[in-house]
């Protein structure tokens, strides 16, 4: 009971001097007072009191002490009730039951600031925050009533609609607090003109870390404005492990000593400190972010020690070509962070722009033909030229200087096509027929078309499907062949239907075709596993064509100059298609090779594999 209440009821109950109508009187002011304090809880009224509040004192009983209410907490709609409330006590003034006095009174205490200050706004808090679990219980109990009864019926329905759900969840999320983290509003620190302004004593910050002399720490620093900034926070290191910096932070000092704006010596003061190091650093505001993260496979062999464009040497990674590494960063343009599967710290290694931009200045050997005969007084064999038509010319450009390729790991399958690489006479077309003949249930291959005219002897699809020169012509212009070429005059060609013939069959088909075919078989619709042939060495090669004479496997004995030509061949494809590369293998022996490869498809359906990100996503 407030003080005000308890003054009014000294005033209706504290003496017996009045007389009997004086105190009905008062006893009906009180009740107005009452009727007020219930406006003031149900937050407001309907309407205005009667303005006539006839009768007698019988009406209300015999007085007796009332039962005093507390001071009502005030709801939303309380200055609109309050001022009904006073309405009302203003409209009483003509009753014959309260005087004016008694009125003014009562009215004065209702504007009193006293009173107004005892007004609370209330906490809300949720009954229950798992409503929609109770409707669901509600509606398997309508169910069986739903046929009896069409209120169960429409209750059912009300309750079942998306909208009264979508209600029922958004209180309980409320309810339980479940709130999504706001978008960053914007940082008025970003703003240059906030940022040229002085920055003010309590911003600075203190950074204690213990550290081992020697020991790097995983950060760069960069000069910016004649200040130290930390430039790249490395993944994994002391510094992104404890948290306490970020990039863009501004370096001061180092326990006590200025560390001015050549980064080289706050690296060497950083590195031979040891101990407790207590850096004081401006913070930089900036909001973090998550980087996206990606795999990739590397297309060319780097050492840190080597470069001279590294910020910083001993925050380098080394990495050979085939490597797959895990990056973790990409905000620098020309520096990612990057780590190996295996683990251990991350480091720095060129991004892609910046890799581009020096193989662009470097002469890149990519043409398989030279000018001339390798060799003086060797005559010109004619071979047939085989080519590839597309116009996608856009997609191969983009694939001609691979640096890096991002990849992505998927459990074991089989792939659709098993495409052979190889300089001429390496041994690719044994290996072929070799694997044909020993699991022809598992593998096939195609038959090429063309347009010359059977032999007496030949049969349709034995060797070769024929076809009119007009017409491979017209599917060689509508690019129905994977590679065509002539020959003594006569067109020859493999057709890509030829090779989804084969896949639709169950088999893996096995291609032996120009590495230049490789721009249009490595995708999604044809999975290729790719095999290099390496040639062995000119000796080797020479020994083992030896060996094939002898055992009669082959007729020909092969000159020095046709041998070299092979060694060579065999290095310029490996220079100018090994991104494409998924095995390489050395044809020193057949039986070795044979075993080697076999051993390597086995595995692919045993083992998770690394693939282009592009055959997945």
């Amino acid at each position: 009971m407030t003080r005000l209440t308890r003054e009014l009821v000294t005033v209706m109950t504290g003496t017996n001097s009045f007389s009997s109508t004086t105190r009905n009187q008062r006893w009906h002011t009180a009740t107005l007072y009452f009727a007020a304090q219930e406006r003031l809880s149900a937050g407001g009224c309907a309407g205005k009191q009667s303005k006539s509040h006839t009768g007698s004192h019988q009406q209300y009983g015999k007085p007796r002490s009332p039962k005093i209410p507390a001071m009502p907490v005030a709801s939303s709609s309380s200055d609109s009730a309050m001022h009904s409330v006073l309405d009302t006590l203003s409209d009483s003034t003509g009753s014959t039951m309260a005087n004016d006095l008694d009125l003014i009174f009562l009215k004065g205490i209702m504007e009193s600031p006293v009173a107004h200050e005892q007004f609370e706004e209330p906490k809300l808090e949720a009954v229950r925050e798992n409503n929609v679990e109770l409707v669901q219980d509600i509606l398997k109990d309508l169910t069986p009533l739903t046929q009896q009864s069409q209120a169960a019926h429409e209750l059912a329905r009300i309750l079942s609609e998306p909208h009264f759900q979508s209600l029922l969840e958004t209180h309980d999320s409320v309810a339980s607090k479940s709130y999504e983290t706001p978008p960053p509003s914007p940082c008025v620190f970003m703003d240059p003109a906030f940022n040229n302004q002085p920055v003010p004593p309590d911003a600075v910050r203190m950074v204690g870390i213990r550290k081992v002399s020697g020991e790097h720490l995983g950060v760069t620093f960069r000069v910016e404005g004649g200040e130290l900034v930390i430039a790249r926070i490395l993944h994994g290191g002391m510094i992104d492990q404890q948290g306490l910096l970020h990039v863009g932070d501004i370096i001061k000092e180092v326990n006590g000593k200025e560390v001015g704006s050549d980064p080289k010596v706050l690296q060497d003061m950083l590195k031979e400190a040891s101990g407790s190091v207590v850096l004081k650093i401006l913070p930089s505001y900036q909001e973090p972010h998550t980087p996206r993260q990606a795999f990739v496979k590397c297309h060319f062999d780097y050492d840190p020690a080597h470069d001279n464009l590294i910020p910083c040497k001993e925050a380098g990674l080394r990495f050979h070509s085939g490597e797959i590494l895990q990056i973790f960063n990409q905000d620098d343009p020309n520096w990612w962070q990057a780590c190996h599967l295996e683990g251990g710290s991350a480091g720095l290694i060129p991004s892609q722009l910046l890799e581009e931009k020096r193989k662009a200045f470097v002469k890149r050997d990519l043409e398989l033909n030279t000018a001339g005969p390798l060799c003086a007084g060797m005559g010109g064999k004619k071979k047939k030229r085989m080519m590839y038509l597309t116009t996608k010319n856009a997609e191969f450009d983009r694939h001609e200087l691979l640096i890096y390729e991002e990849v992505a790991k998927v459990p074991p399958f089989r792939r659709k096509t098993l495409v052979l690489i190889g300089a001429q006479g390496v041994g690719r077309r044994n290996l072929k027929n070799k694997l044909l003949m020993s699991q022809p249930h598992r593998y096939g291959t195609t038959t090429p078309y063309t347009s010359r005219k059977p032999k007496v002897d030949e049969k349709e699809g034995q060797m070769y499907l024929f076809m009119s020169r007009s017409e491979m012509e017209a599917d060689i212009k509508s690019g129905r062949f994977l590679e065509h070429g002539e020959y003594d005059g006569n067109l020859y060609g493999t057709k890509i239907n030829s090779i989804h013939e084969v896949i639709e069959s169950g088999k893996v088909c096995i291609l032996d075709v120009n590495p230049q075919a490789l721009k249009v078989l490595r995708t999604a619709e044809f999975l290729p596993y790719v095999v290099f042939i390496e040639a062995p060495d000119f000796e080797v090669l020479k020994d083992m064509n030896r060996s094939a004479i002898e055992a009669r496997v082959v007729t020909k004995q092969l000159t020095d100059c046709e041998l070299k030509r092979t060694v060579e061949e065999s290095e310029r494809i490996q220079r100018a298609y090994g991104h494409y590369f998924d095995l390489t293998i050395v044809n020193d022996n057949l039986d070795a090779a044979y075993r080697s490869l076999k051993t390597a498809l086995e595995r692919l359906s045993a083992e998770h594999q690394w693939v282009p990100v592009s055959w997945v996503f």
